[in-house]
């Protein structure tokens, strides 16, 4: 992805046991739900698992997978096994079908290209060839009625496990369609960071800044509860967050983040209900 607006990832606790989630689901072959609110960090851990920021600008713009530069990528998906789908806004069952069929066969081709690397010669991928494991659908709720059926039509024909990530409540809405939520076999609530893991994520963005976070010290301890009171633990939040108060550090000269840095941080930004 261009730029860094959610900055470095960081393996939280969160993301293990998302990692634990998916890798279940995968290996029973279930439909799985993950929900949680928005910025957590779910969509990045998604991406993370199926090494979708490094795959997936080559699955999109397609113009082979054989060449050397592509081959790190062809060993990450055939260890994920996993095509990363975000559902356009007003997206047709058309399109649905068009990028979600191609984006399957480049993975396939991809994964089949690290398996017989070794191989002399041209090979075509039969039926009962199919690599892709697992397809996790960001963004759930864009999903329609119609969407939703083709996607456990491709769930009852092919074997693969399905993660349909959203927002809180989203396995409410699922629940009204039987026969994909009777699939069901694992649900993941993924929540904001708290307590140790929240003040390692601080401790980052302060050396990110140069600056050495001391929880003795009561102007870092009044800064870390004042961040920790803006954001609740949001993931992105966090990150926006700091982006302003790097900002205000260097117009004002400043070395030691403090309340009032924090509070003006917090004046530059929309802040909604998480």
């Amino acid at each position: 992805m261009n730029g860094e607006r959610v900055g470095t990832f960081i393996a939280t606790k969160e993301h293990r046991r998302f990692t634990e989630f998916a890798e279940a689901v995968r290996k029973h072959r279930y439909v799985g739900l993950c929900y949680g609110a928005a910025g957590v960090g779910k969509t990045l851990s998604a991406r993370r698992y199926a090494h979708w920021d490094v795959a997936g600008p080559v699955i999109e713009a397609w113009n082979g997978c054989g060449r050397s530069k592509e081959k790190k990528i062809n060993e990450a998906l055939s260890r994920s096994r996993t095509v990363f789908h975000t559902p356009t806004v007003l997206g047709t069952l058309r399109d649905l079908k068009d990028t979600l069929g191609e984006h399957i066969d480049r993975v396939d081709t991809c994964i089949d290209s690290h398996v017989h690397r070794d191989a002399k010669g041209p090979r075509v991928i039969t039926h009962e060839e199919f690599h892709v494991e697992m397809l996790i659908f960001d963004e759930a709720e864009r999903l329609s009625v119609t969407a939703l059926e083709f996607i456990r039509d491709i769930f009852d024909r092919r074997g693969v496990g399905v993660i349909l990530i959203g927002m809180p409540g989203m396995e409410k809405r699922l629940s009204r369609y039987p026969q994909l939520y009777s699939r069901v076999g694992f649900a993941h609530h993924y929540r904001p960071l708290q307590g140790d893991e929240l003040s390692f994520v601080l401790t980052r963005h302060w050396r990110k800044l140069g600056l050495a976070l001391d929880e003795a010290d009561f102007t870092d301890t009044q800064a870390i509860a004042s961040i920790a009171r803006i954001t609740g633990g949001n993931f992105r939040l966090l990150h926006r967050l700091f982006v302003q108060i790097e900002r205000i550090l260097k117009i004002n000269g400043l070395s030691v983040i403090t309340d009032d840095v924090v509070e003006a941080a917090r004046s530059t930004l929309v802040i909604g209900a998480a």
